[in-house]
């Protein structure tokens, strides 16, 4: 831990400056300490100490503000629970809101009196970034997204190999060289993003989503320039980074003359982009922003594409990404598409705006300092999928199919993780005369 000066704290301080900000100061001091966030708390469910309990961290922040920014914590500071902002304070900071938090949600769902949990840590984290005390894993998949375009660091060669040899197996698997992932094409309908966990780790789910597009008829094209659907600095809570990456997509949308962005499987970059996303670069977008799951729901209602559900015949249960539901409200659309595309669907318990965090969020897998924490709570997921019975896992964030993933090896649940475009892929029925 590096020792901070007066003016690093400065800048961690005025973040707390909330003379604009009174969505802030009401969340600071609204706090009543009823307790009902702890057993909201997936950290504190799977290790019962009192730091981990959600109003622990908002009096963290809280405190300091009291410090700086009240008369009574200035004048009684022990009296008023008001903390200095110091080495110790700060190393608490960032042991408890980045590495003790997901950013879920849950615990705001069930705040009593509805203090914005999620957002005082963001808040705190902010403060962080300010003071330059992101951990440094986590800096760094920003760090590669700002100097390649990528989180992953992707080459432009590489990527576009990799389309190239999909579209081939697309075409040979429709047997139609028509069939095509069409790349930096302008005036397309749709401009698509990808996670770039898809082209390095899951290129079945750009196939996925190539085959429902085919089906469908779409006028569609990829970008090789900005693809990438995620923003990890709204996770480090560095907001000139965020603005960075968010304005990259937008003007690309421009650059392609496409009509309409469409958001691929992931939690935070839909949340980043879509909601966050026109606060960080300052403007509304002139155009359409609409995350897959959304879009090919609209597909299967206007008879788009045509499914039959005995092509997904075991069981499966639908994991919902945190920034997706609790954050963006796309609930309902993915529940209908599994009635739509399956035979059988069962949910979870607790499931919905109530589901349980998988643990991968809030950049907990880019933190590897975290692993064992992550890990431990990781658990309680593993017992929902398991009481399911399901063989199949699905769900539409690709943050969270990589902590499935971690999760079905761990706990040995024997079980397979899709997207939901793979489950609509599979069920596709295509005409014998389709052309694209």
């Amino acid at each position: 831990m590096k020792t901070l000066d007066k003016k690093t704290i400065e800048k961690g301080l005025k973040v707390l400056n909330t003379h604009d900000n009174g969505k802030l100061l009401t969340h600071l001091n609204s706090c009543v300490h009823c307790g009902l966030c702890a057993k909201s708390c997936i950290y504190y469910r799977a290790m019962p100490e009192a730091r981990f309990i959600p109003a622990t961290k908002v009096d963290l922040v809280a405190s300091i503000y009291r410090r700086y920014s009240t008369t009574s914590g200035k004048i009684f500071p022990a009296l008023t629970g008001a903390r200095k902002l110091d080495d110790k304070t700060a190393g608490e900071m960032v042991d408890l809101l980045f590495g003790a938090c997901t950013m879920c949600g849950r615990c705001t769902v069930h705040c009593s009196i509805g203090v914005d949990i999620s957002y005082v840590v963001r808040k705190g984290r902010e403060m962080l970034a300010e003071m330059n005390m992101i951990p440094e894993t986590l800096q760094k998949t920003v760090d590669a997204a700002l100097q390649t375009g990528n989180n992953m660091g992707i080459s432009d060669t590489d990527f576009t190999e990799t389309l190239e040899w999909l579209e081939e197996d697309l075409q040979f698997e429709l047997d139609d060289e028509n069939a095509k992932i069409p790349l930096n094409e302008k005036g397309k309908n749709i401009l698509y993003t990808l996670n770039p966990r898809e082209p390095k780790f899951f290129p079945l789910s750009i196939s996925a989503m190539a085959r429902v597009f085919y089906a469908a008829g779409e006028s569609w094209t990829l970008s090789t320039k900005m693809y990438d659907v995620t923003n990890y600095a709204y996770y480090t809570g560095n907001m000139k980074e965020a603005a960075i990456i968010a304005q990259r997509l937008y003007d690309e949308m421009h650059n392609l003359e496409a009509e309409k962005c469409v958001l691929a499987e992931c939690g935070h970059g839909s949340r980043a982009f879509r909601w966050e996303g026109p606060n960080y670069i300052q403007k509304e977008y002139p155009f359409d922003v609409i995350t897959s799951v959304e879009l090919m729901l609209q597909y299967l209602k206007d008879g788009r594409i045509k499914v039959d559900p005995q092509k997904n015949p075991d069981r499966i249960t639908l994991h919902d990404p945190c920034n997706l539901v609790r954050s963006g409200g796309v609930l309902k659309q993915q529940r209908e598409i599994m009635k739509l595309c399956t035979m059988d669907f069962v949910e979870m318990n607790p499931c919905g705006n109530d589901n349980l965090c998988c643990g991968g969020g809030g950049g907990q897998l880019a933190m590897s300092e975290y692993n064992e924490r992550r890990m431990k709570i990781a658990e309680l997921k593993a017992e929902q999928i398991k009481a399911t019975g399901a063989k199949i896992v699905v769900t539409p964030c690709h943050n969270c199919v990589d902590q499935l993933l971690q999760i079905n090896g761990a706990f040995k649940l024997g079980i397979q993780i899709k997207t939901v475009a793979e489950i609509v892929a599979d069920a596709i029925v295509l005409n014998e005369n389709k052309t694209s």
